[in-house]
């Protein structure tokens, strides 16, 4: 009984560490196209001033 309450302990706590690697991921996801949006509004509104 105590290996099984172990066994679930372990697959649990991979579960979490699996979806706390994803959203962590999402997170870096958004910021690094949000970056790139402004980057890319920048660029074009300094194009456009040119003109």
């Amino acid at each position: 009984m105590a290996e099984r309450r172990f066994s679930h302990l372990v697959r649990e706590s991979v579960l979490s560490s699996s979806c706390i690697r994803e959203l962590t991921m999402a997170d870096v996801a958004f910021v690094v196209t949000t970056i790139a949006v402004f980057a890319l509004v920048a660029f074009i509104a300094k194009g456009v001033a040119k003109l």
